[in-house]
């Protein structure tokens, strides 16, 4: 197929004729070391773009067969063939988190993708080919209806060797692995091949790909195209992944700055950086760790391997080989994991734990410690100076996150708690009390909510001053908080006032409850000065959903109004005794 020019015919180039002569014998050598460097270098492009092994050699085999096909001479024969293998050296100037994005891309990041035929153009330019190579390149994302870049040229404008290009480039992409998305297999890739004709590619050359291709296939099953032009060195190899692994690891920590900066609370940013870390460093389980008041950390955050075990890790600075990583604000490259948990004062754990490595990184901001980055593994002596290294660059990133989850935290907290008592407050209460309403109505259980009042509690504060009251009031809390279930919720409500919430409670259980609160108030007893004690009384009220009210309102209504009968129906007072007058009390 000749597509409006002539074939030319190629002089003779076989073994006889090249082994006649010396000149031609050397002219070969320095050929085939020249596509043996263009392939190579090729290769390395391909590692740090998206490894495949065949697919340098099989555009440019396809790429220089549809150019013999389409009449294209020599020199551009030989044009096409440089530019297949190396059509894409400008994507080594567009950042690797977007060539590996796994999802579409923005406006501003396919801006970035588009500079990169400019960009090959540029580099190839300075190397002296006998053919013109930089025009391919540089014309390689043109389109047929003049939509494409980096110049808008349309039709027979764009370089006859880069439309060649273009459609081989576009058949092989399709059959491969993108980040973005899975292969298409090879019918799906010709109809999209022949619908692409007169869009983005010249139908001509579709029309000679599609009538070349079942012959280009069969030669493949015949020579594998894993063969290179000469012997590759064994090494070669290695080399290559590890320029696709050094890439992976630059978009995995890319993508891992970005995805912790998501993080809200510590658990959230702990998570976050446990699933960022799953591609970067292998590990069985993954640990944050958070200071406390008294300068020990810990743990905010685990998954993984014996998570119950880790989770009961304290961690003193100075102290087991966490610890002392955490003074010296260094890296621990493969502590004991037993010698962390001895140090911790965990018994038992050798016989329990299959933990047998770990890393562990403190994270600092300011010269602060903000918390413990540490990582375990079940093989023994299993982390090396690349995990430190790695580890080291993931901690820059995630202490200053983390610092700012405690801080998100603690303003959680205190907009969720009660300053005084440290109780959950009533905007907490009605979080909970709204989703637990809605769960009992699918369920169809009960829910019962209590409303307590300390009896002539102004009489505290008249009396023994506005301390004592304070003093009162969190001793009542810490009583209350002391008496629940795990699973209610006891908040203050306002003043001397208590809310107290009770899942799956009915109203025979809810008045015992009620009895057992009241008890457990008479019981709290405050030193006042002077060998006094001061003692109070309180009224609680329950209802039960949803035979008292189906909503918040409603069943504190129904709550009150029966707290305010209890309180009315008996005597209740504030006591304040001396120490003398308890003692008569026993004796009496």
């Amino acid at each position: 197929m000749l597509l409006g020019r002539s074939r030319l015919v190629r002089q003779p180039h076989g073994p006889d004729a090249c082994t006649t002569c010396p000149e031609q014998g050397r002219a070969r050598d320095i050929t085939q070391v020249h596509e043996a460097t263009i392939e190579a270098l090729a290769k390395a492009i391909d590692a740090y773009d998206e490894p495949a092994d065949d697919h340098v050699r099989r555009v440019r085999l396809h790429a220089e067969a549809l150019a013999r096909h389409v009449g294209l001479s020599l020199s551009e024969i030989e044009a096409v063939k440089s530019a297949a293998v190396l059509h894409d050296i400008g994507k080594l100037g567009v950042p690797a988190h977007i060539l590996a994005k796994p999802g579409p891309l923005t406006a501003e990041e396919f801006d970035r993708v588009r500079v990169h035929p400019r960009l090959g153009a540029e580099i190839i330019e300075a190397v002296p080919f006998p053919y013109p190579v930089a025009p391919l390149i540089l014309c390689h994302h043109e389109r047929w209806d003049g939509r494409g870049y980096p110049s808008g040229l349309r039709g027979d404008g764009i370089p006859l060797g880069a439309r060649v290009l273009a459609v081989v480039d576009c058949f092989d992409s399709l059959t491969r692995r993108r980040p973005y998305r899975g292969p298409v297999d090879r019918e799906s890739a010709l109809e999209i091949l022949r619908y692409e004709a007169g869009k983005s590619l010249d139908p001509a050359v579709v029309d000679a790909y599609i009538e070349l291709l079942p012959t280009l296939e069969g030669s493949e099953a015949r020579e594998p195209l894993s063969e290179p032009l000469v012997p590759r060195p064994v090494n070669a190899g290695r080399a290559l992944q590890a320029i696709a692994y050094a890439h992976r690891e630059s978009v995995a920590l890319y993508e891992l700055s970005r995805t912790i900066s998501r993080g809200l609370g510590v658990t959230e940013t702990g998570h976050l950086l446990a699933t960022g870390l799953v591609g970067l460093i292998p590990h069985a389980s993954c640990a944050l760790f958070v200071p406390t008041s008294d300068d020990r950390l810990v743990c905010s955050f685990v998954c993984g391997i014996d998570a119950d075990i880790v989770r009961g890790l304290v961690i003193t600075p100075g102290v087991g080989p966490i610890g002392e990583a955490v003074a010296m604000r260094m890296t621990l490259v493969n502590g004991d994991p037993q010698a962390g948990f001895a140090a911790s004062g965990i018994s038992s754990v050798p016989s329990r734990s299959s933990l047998r490595s770990m890393l562990a990184t403190p994270l600092v901001v300011d010269e602060v410690l903000v918390g413990t980055l540490v990582l375990f593994h079940h093989e023994p002596d299993f982390y090396g100076e690349d995990h430190r290294r790695v580890m080291e660059h993931v901690a820059s990133h995630a202490a200053v996150v983390v610092q700012n989850a405690r801080h998100f935290d603690q303003a959680r907290e205190d907009a969720l708690t009660d300053p005084l008592t440290g109780l959950p407050n009533t905007r907490f209460l009605l979080m909970h009390l709204t989703q637990e309403l809605a769960r009992a109505s699918r369920q169809g259980s009960e829910l019962a909510l209590l409303v307590m009042d300390l009896d002539d509690f102004k009489k505290v504060n008249d009396s023994a001053g506005h301390w004592a009251g304070d003093q009162v009031l969190c001793e009542v809390a810490r009583a209350l908080s002391a008496s629940v279930r795990p699973y209610d919720v006891c908040a203050r409500y306002a003043g001397d006032e208590f809310l107290i919430m009770l899942p799956e409670c009915g109203l025979a259980e809810a008045e015992d409850r009620r009895h057992q609160l009241e008890q457990t108030v008479r019981s709290v007893s405050v030193e006042v000065g002077r060998g006094r004690r001061l003692s109070v009384t309180a009224s609680v009220g329950a209802a039960v959903f949803p035979s008292d009210g189906d909503t918040y309102e409603s069943l504190l209504a129904a709550a009150d109004a029966r707290m305010y009968a209890r309180k009315h129906g008996s005597r209740r007072a504030v006591s304040i005794t001396s120490s003398d007058e308890r003692s008569a009390a026993g004796a009496a």
